[in-house]
């Protein structure tokens, strides 16, 4: 932060840690019950922004997959029968005890996962609980959803998810899949479990019926196991792009359902008609949101050439504002990095496009000792050819790119082997649909980026995915 910016600081305003009550230690949730893992082996889970232990959890192997699976089959004779609407009651119920541990929830993901409070408590919970609410109002109208006058749920569905947005990736795959009458087993990150076992608190909680979830903490050997096993009838996976290409082939030549939320390469587009300060703060939240650990993150920056300096200067004053550091200061914009190794991908990705000749700016913000931490950066001079602007960063870190015409900003934003999301800024709404219609990627947002709802459908193209999460489209990954 420069001089002039210390003349008006913030006080310190860090939310209480008192609100959650982490155990040092977790077991599996398996059949309603917290167990340990069949080997007895554990796992720590660490607080990014101080590499603080939070918690030792139990990590799931072949066995404890093997019991999961076989306690989800035995709950879906059950839970499939039931009327709709009884199935309703339980997700609006999971929806409003999320609501009312909320700021708990908010507090343990921030703690867990690094990112900011004022992102945990003013997007992820809202979110999540929005899905439940969503999901619970679909489960007895699934005959009027467009897929037939009586559907059917597919069975036991194996989900694995990523560590970026843990409790509503959570969210995205169990409320859909219990609406339809399936029954879930659930492996979060082996970076963060915790939510995640919350959640299984939750279900207890709102009385779910054993079995119909499990939650199953490990490393990606338990995720292997859960994708491969001959009684999962339905797999969705949202992470990279490499393990989704394996769990495909994995899954080929056999009946299992599959969906695959994988990464991104999303091109932010600013027309010479944009409003500069309105598409700064787009660029801003489109990127820097969630520290750029976003799959379908802007970080590519396309720029209408003859407005590329007044955006970039605005770009930067803005940058020199934002407040990195502790992620339970309420003032806080840029959390911590979420594990060591993806700090050190950052770290070399970012090290190559200065290699490769790209001129690197910094924000100017000081990092603290302890903790993992990657200041905002942003590359100019980036042509295609450039590692930082094909390969997915997964960090704060901006690749800026210029065009001319629209035709060329269509070109350069799908010469990409990813398609998940894009972003328009322009005052001309016959240039957003214009764009949209060209543009290959799941979701196009226009004058915005980064807004999500659950009546909305999402997912990719190419190498970022297949199958739609969200709103009716989601449903259909779930029934037969």
């Amino acid at each position: 932060m420069t001089a002039e910016h210390k003349l008006f600081a913030y006080a310190p305003a860090p939310e209480s840690r008192s609100v959650v009550d982490i155990a040092p230690s977790y077991g599996l949730f398996v059949d309603g019950e917290f167990t340990e893992a069949a080997d007895g082996k554990v796992f720590k889970s660490v607080a990014p922004a101080t590499e603080e232990v939070l918690s030792e959890v139990a990590r799931a192997g072949e066995a404890d997959v093997e019991r999961a699976v076989a306690a989800a089959r035995r709950a879906f004779t059950s839970w499939s029968a039931l009327p709709g609407a009884e199935r309703g009651k339980y997700l609006f119920r999971i929806a409003r005890i999320i609501q009312e541990r909320s700021r708990e929830l908010a507090v343990l993901e921030t703690l867990d996962n690094g990112k900011p409070i004022r992102e945990t408590r003013d997007a992820d919970l809202p979110l999540v609980a929005a899905h439940f609410f969503y999901y619970a109002g679909w489960a007895d109208k699934l005959g009027h959803a467009g897929f037939g006058p009586d559907p059917k749920p597919l069975g036991v569905a194996g989900q694995v998810i990523p560590w970026n947005f843990p409790l509503l990736m959570l969210a995205w795959k169990i409320a859909p899949a219990l609406a339809c009458g399936n029954t879930v087993v659930l492996k979060p990150a082996e970076t963060t479990p915790l939510s995640a076992l919350f959640f299984a608190d939750i279900c207890r909680q709102a009385g779910l019926p054993r079995g119909v979830v499990n939650i199953l903490p490990g490393y990606g050997d338990a995720g292997a196991a859960l994708v491969a096993h001959p009684d999962v009838d339905k797999v969705a996976f949202t992470g990279s792009t490499a393990v989704g290409k394996e769990i495909a082939r994995s899954v080929a030549g056999t009946d299992k359902r599959l969906t695959l939320e994988l990464g991104g390469k999303g091109a932010n587009i600013v027309f010479d008609d944009a409003p500069v300060d309105q598409a700064v703060e787009g660029i801003v939240g489109g990127i820097f949101f969630n520290q750029g650990q976003v799959c379908c993150a802007g970080s590519r920056l396309l720029v209408q050439e003859s407005v590329a300096d007044e955006v970039l200067d605005a770009l930067k004053r803005r940058l020199a504002t934002l407040r990195l550091g502790d992620p339970l200061d309420k003032n806080t914009d840029i959390g911590a990095i979420n594990s060591a190794e993806q700090l050190a991908r950052i770290t070399e990705l970012a090290d190559a496009g200065d290699a490769e000749g790209a001129q690197r700016w910094t924000a100017p913000c000081e990092l603290p000792d302890s903790g993992y931490w990657f200041a905002p950066t942003l590359f100019t001079g980036v042509t295609q050819a450039h590692r930082v602007a094909r390969e997915e960063i997964f960090g704060p870190v901006l690749s800026v790119l210029t065009f001319r015409t629209p035709a060329e900003a269509v070109a350069k934003a799908n010469n990409t082997p990813y398609g998940l999301s894009a972003g328009v800024w322009t005052e001309k709404g016959s240039r957003i649909l214009a764009m949209a219609d060209r543009l290959r990627a799941g979701v196009v947002w226009a004058n915005t980026f980064n807004k999500f709802d659950p009546t909305s459908p999402f997912g990719g193209y190419k190498e970022s995915g297949f199958g739609r999460e969200g709103g009716r489209h989601g449903l259909e990954a779930y029934l037969r």
